[in-house]
């Protein structure tokens, strides 16, 4: 499996990251034991996670994808050979996150105490990526498409959070910091600040595939010239790329079928016809459609890492597969030819 460098860290990472958010809702402690297995087996070095996982977060399921990674590393062992990355939580009304007291921002306090309790649910010493999973600012993120600025908004300066992360660093709990869901404005910030001394962000972490390129207006170019590379989620659209909802089909125990009310923006009337039209694209060249939507992102200059999630091991096969997946230039000509027709349908 090819691996590229996290940002200026030293480190290198698969061009597929294991995403773990099913762990502790959809998938048993055994079956993420499974996955976890497999993956490594199969040239993964890189895993993702966050506090607040499984999805949707909630005060039952709080931490039990992080308990479940962590009882693996324990049985399995290798830790150095492992790229491990967690989030930290911005603001919510989560208030039973980090033991119930207020809720959630990216304080230095609340940095220190998510850290914490994160390397104790993962049981290690030391997360080698922790990520500020969105802004505590006013700002576009989780499908806003409008800024609406407010000058006396309640927030976290940047500067806070990123000098907590470097605390961190010193104290040996993590090896880098990472953005998630973050704009242009915020990785700029970042920048000037580790002018200033502070650590670079290694990479960010945003919403990427057919059906929203949205990355690529500003934050890809910003990517690519900062070596900040994409780490990129939902590269499959929550499996909508994979034509499996296609005909007003609900599979069990698939996300959208559970949760579609959250994740309306992949079952709209243009992203379905987006869809159908990627997934004829694929067929016609004889391509697992999922296979075909993870390869373009793989092969995008910008991105260091894509993010596959999966229920089931066959899944998992064919998702990890996707990195030996090459589009000749016909297949990405047609694929520019939807995109122009049906540009971003479900940022």
């Amino acid at each position: 499996m090819e691996k590229r460098p996290l940002g200026k860290t030293g480190m290198e990472v698969s061009v597929i990251c294991l995403g773990t958010m099913t762990y502790g809702e959809q998938n048993t402690e055994s079956e993420a034991h499974e996955q976890l297995d497999y993956a490594v087996a199969n040239g993964v070095n890189f895993i993702d996670t966050a506090e607040i996982y499984a999805v949707p977060p909630r005060a039952e399921t709080y931490g039990h994808t992080e308990q479940h990674i962590g009882t693996w590393l324990q049985k399995r062992g290798g830790r150095d050979k492992i790229i491990l990355a967690t989030k930290v939580a911005g603001p919510s009304d989560m208030t039973w996150a980090r033991g119930g007291r207020e809720r959630t921002r990216l304080t230095r306090t609340q940095i220190m105490s998510a850290i914490d309790g994160s390397l104790r649910r993962l049981q290690t010493d030391y997360v080698d990526l922790f990520q500020l999973h969105w802004p505590d600012r006013n700002t576009n993120y989780f499908g806003a498409r409008e800024y609406r600025h407010d000058p006396a908004e309640d927030m976290t300066p940047l500067r806070e959070s990123v000098e907590a992360m470097a605390e961190l660093m010193r104290a040996g709990k993590i090896r880098a910091f990472g953005l998630s869901n973050e704009t242009p404005w915020g990785v700029c910030e970042c920048l000037r600040l580790s002018d200033g001394g502070l650590p670079r962000p290694a990479s960010v972490q945003n919403p990427y595939n057919l059906l929203n390129r949205n990355y690529e207006i500003g934050m890809a170019e910003m990517s690519a010239r900062e070596s900040c590379g994409l780490l990129a989620y939902s590269p499959l659209a929550f499996g909508a790329l994979s034509g499996k909802y296609l005909g007003g089909k609900k599979p069990p125990n698939s996300r959208l079928t559970m949760w579609g009310e959250r994740f309306g923006r992949y079952t709209s009337p243009r992203a379905v016809e987006a869809t159908e039209r990627y997934v004829k694209l694929a067929r016609k060249r004889k391509l697992d459609p999922a296979q075909m939507a993870l390869a373009f992102t793989v092969e995008r200059p910008f991105l260091t890492s894509s993010i596959i999630g999966a229920t089931t091991m066959e899944q998992l096969r064919d998702n990890i597969a996707a990195a030996s997946v090459q589009l000749d230039d016909e297949t990405m000509a047609e694929i520019e030819e939807i995109h122009n027709r049906f540009p971003n349908p479900a940022v």
